[in-house]
């Protein structure tokens, strides 16, 4: 047990110094846990011949479970009452910010780089996505999270990931007797899982042996394997978990604000500094214009589709290309789905590489022209007058995303 409790050590500083990273360059701990993970990789095996473990089954774990929560919180985070009442916009918005870069990413993966069919579809998949995380982040830094606008845009991004799950299932799982029996578990809990949350945690919630987290990880844990078990992925059923309690455990701020405490202060660094340190900088290196190449299609299917949609629903020129290089945001989903792809064979070390570097990428070079040139600023000053007004029944949960 010694070495892992070093090993262990090195984890969480590296965590740590993730963390302190973030917080002095401002950028999402996700992404500073991503390139801490690439950097000690390479100088642990530069240096020192040795790596950080990544393969070890206790490593493999905690990030396996740090997706699962990760993911689940993101379904969590959904408003049911915004969602009702901008459902058009946001729907219209989040399934183009889905498809064209799906289609469009993938077929610049198989026509221009010559990438195999499961490899391009892949692709499209992981750079389709919209990182909720970074979204809400800025939403949260200029007060937009308690506008008309803000709150209509974080909708949308739940439709693209949403999206992004459902196309990952369905392109990668293999139909079965297997996929069938776990659609149909699956589809029965999320019928019942509302219902019987509401009134197991009425009766026997509250208490300090967190009784809550442990009844939602038993869901995550049971229909994780259930999916595995089904040859899918298990953080597919922890998204619609999320999605379906999203009216129930999404308002009750005290435990998400417990279970956020336990995923992005243990489980989550193990997923993204593992993320990271499978990345390949001698690939990168080698052939730089696949990464500048991925990005700026994924940017430009995102600016074709978005924009037009935004401006529909009656948007300014400047909250259009606000909401568009947002919505060209990849973080979270995007990780989650290329390592899924390394993981099952799909993509070598190498597209891997260029997959998650052109995630980071999308994740700060969307934001800082978003920030730097389309801020709108008319709503920061009018801010009130744009906030949708919902019944004291169903009140606004103005909670965080994942990093």
């Amino acid at each position: 047990m010694t070495e892992t409790w070093f090993l262990a050590t090195i984890w969480i500083g590296l965590a740590l110094l993730a963390t302190l990273l973030s917080i002095w360059f401002r950028v999402a701990t996700a992404l500073s846990e991503i390139v801490v993970g690439t950097v000690a990789q390479m100088v642990l095996g530069a240096v020192l011949g040795s790596s950080l473990g990544v393969g070890d089954s206790w490593i493999r774990f905690l990030s396996g479970t740090g997706a699962i929560l990760l993911t689940f919180l993101a379904g969590a985070e959904l408003d049911p009452a915004i969602f009702r009442q901008k459902w058009k916009e946001a729907t219209a918005v989040g399934l183009l910010s889905f498809l064209a870069p799906f289609f469009g990413c993938a077929a610049a993966a198989h026509w221009l780089l010559g990438w195999s069919a499961t490899a391009s579809w892949l692709t499209g998949v992981a750079l389709s996505t919209t990182s909720v995380a970074v979204v809400y982040a800025v939403m949260l830094e200029f007060g937009l999270n308690k506008t008309e606008f803000g709150k209509t845009l974080l909708a949308a991004c739940f439709v693209t990931d949403l999206g992004t799950v459902v196309a990952l299932g369905l392109i990668f799982a293999p139909f079965t007797l297997r996929t069938l029996a776990f659609a149909g578990v699956g589809t029965a809990v999320f019928l019942v899982l509302p219902w019987v949350t509401v009134r197991f945690f009425a009766r026997y919630g509250g208490r300090p042996s967190e009784l809550e987290a442990k009844y939602l990880l038993l869901l995550l844990f049971g229909l994780g394997g259930l999916a595995a078990w089904a040859e899918s992925e298990a953080v597919l059923p922890a998204y619609l978990i999320g999605m379906v309690l999203a009216g129930t455990v999404g308002k009750d701020h005290a435990l998400i604000r417990r279970l956020r405490t336990l995923t992005f202060g243990l489980l989550t660094p193990f997923y993204f500094i593992r993320a990271g340190s499978l990345v390949s900088v001698s690939a990168l290196a080698a052939a730089p214009m696949i990464f500048v190449a991925l990005l700026l299609v994924k940017v430009a299917t995102k600016l074709t589709s978005v924009y037009p949609i935004t401006r529909f629903f009656q948007n300014s020129r400047q909250e259009g290309m606000y909401s568009t290089m947002l919505m060209s945001t990849g973080l979270t989903f995007g990780s989650i789905a290329a390592l899924f792809g390394l993981n099952k064979g799909i993509i070598d070390d190498a597209q891997y590489s260029y997959l998650v570097a052109t995630v980071i990428a999308s994740a700060v070079v969307p934001t800082l022209i978003a920030n730097k040139f389309f801020l709108p600023r008319h709503l920061l000053r009018a801010g009130a007058g744009r906030t949708i007004v919902i019944p004291p029944q169903q009140p606004l949960t103005a909670q965080g995303d994942t990093p």
